[in-house]
């Protein structure tokens, strides 16, 4: 079965003070990682936090004495998996392997049709 498997990430900007220029900082040195083991089929984006006041989606990025914690959203299609898990352990062993030292954490997981297969 053919799966599209979400990892999330912590990455770590150091000397920054902005939370636009840390997000693009993340989003960039995490491309350019994937890029030079030649993994441009992994979607970068920055991830979504949820206001715990309002609920309301806001960039899940924080800057504390001019570093940054940003939440990366790494989504990867898996073809030929055996089960769910296994998907996401392929896309993990796939995704850390290029991100050495990056903490990943497996948020999404579904089934992806033949269809959709074919247009990506």
């Amino acid at each position: 079965m053919n799966y599209r498997v979400v990892l999330e990430a912590a990455w770590l900007v150091h000397d920054v003070d902005d939370i636009d220029d840390a997000i693009g900082v993340a989003v960039s040195e995490a491309g350019k990682r994937l890029n030079q083991k030649d993994m441009d089929y992994v979607e970068v984006e920055v991830g979504f936090t949820e206001c715990p006041a309002c609920g309301e989606p806001f960039d899940s990025a924080f800057i504390a004495a001019d570093t940054s914690l940003v939440g990366l959203m790494l989504e990867m299609k898996v073809f030929n998996a055996e089960s769910e898990e296994h998907a996401q352990r392929i896309a993990k062993s796939d995704i850390g392997g290029a991100l050495r030292d990056v903490p990943l954490k497996v948020v999404n997981t579904f089934e992806i049709e033949d269809a959709e297969e074919e247009s990506a």
